[in-house]
C-alpha cells in the first residue's frame, strides 16, 4: 500500500531472495520510470538509502560520489 501527502510517498517493500525491491505501481507511474530505465542509489550508513529521480543531475552526482569514493579508499 503507497501512502500518499501532497508531493510525498511512502511505502513499505519487500526484498526479495536475490535481493531486488519492487518500485511499487503508483509511485512509478508518478515519477515516469519504465523498464530498462536506470537509478541512481545513493546509500548512507547514517542517512539511509535514497533513489532520486534520474536527472543530469543525479548525473553529476553520481560523479561526485564515484570521486568521494574513491578518495576514501585511498
Amino acid at each position: 500500500m503507497v501512502k500518499k501527502g501532497n508531493d510525498k510517498f511512502a511505502a513499505f517493500v519487500t526484498v526479495g531472495a536475490k535481493g531486488q525491491i519492487v518500485i511499487p505501481k503508483e509511485m512509478r507511474d508518478v515519477f515516469n520510470i519504465k523498464p530498462n530505465d536506470r537509478l541512481l542509489v545513493i546509500a548512507d550508513t547514517k542517512r539511509g538509502i535514497a533513489i532520486p529521480p534520474h536527472s543530469e543531475a543525479t548525473d553529476a552526482l553520481f560523479g561526485r560520489i564515484e570521486n568521494e569514493i574513491a578518495d576514501d579508499s585511498d
